[in-house]
């Protein structure tokens, strides 16, 4: 069967930058729904469209293609009496944004004495990356999935989540 609309597509997914530096790599296949869902870069979905199981892509994904272009505005700076004793660099914390809908998450990166330095950027904003995947399976999507706009499956995720 052949990746299109409305189908449920399973990948093998390797996240590298643009040297060939592995940055992530899916432990099992993911799944995502097909067809302008959001389950995936655009752009990787496009390359996608078509292809069959067994097939292998590799897609160049330039900042505003992946994870946007660095915003130097996300970076604040806080007071440390405003967070727990127990602080340290790499802890996240959610943040409401503009919108009643959005939650903003920031990363502590720094710390002295009396200040945080806090990073709503996603860590591999500003960057190009390379996106490559081979397709595992290809199914139709049930009415449910099409309905709900993911593809069921109990470990579902993001597609690629990077752990520092």
């Amino acid at each position: 069967m052949q990746i299109g609309k409305d189908t449920v597509v399973a990948l093998e997914v390797q996240l590298s930058d643009v040297h060939g530096n592995l940055i992530q790599q899916s432990a099992e296949a993911v799944q995502y729904l097909h067809g302008g869902y959001e389950g995936i870069f655009p752009v990787v979905e496009q390359a996608l469209q078509g292809r069959e199981p067994g097939e292998r892509i590799e897609v160049r994904l330039e900042p505003e293609d992946g994870f946007g272009e660095y915003d130097a505005e996300l970076v604040r700076l806080a007071e440390r009496t405003q967070f727990p004793p127990e602080l340290e660099v790499g802890m996240q914390f959610e943040q409401a944004g503009a919108d009643a809908d959005e939650l903003l998450i920031f990363t502590v990166t720094e710390m002295e004495q009396d200040k945080v330095v806090l990073d709503g950027n996603h860590p591999l904003a500003g960057m190009a990356l390379r996106f490559a995947c081979t397709v595992v399976s290809v199914r139709t999507a049930t009415a449910g999935e099409i309905e709900r706009g993911y593809a069921d499956d109990d470990s579902a995720g993001p597609l690629i989540t990077v752990v520092q």
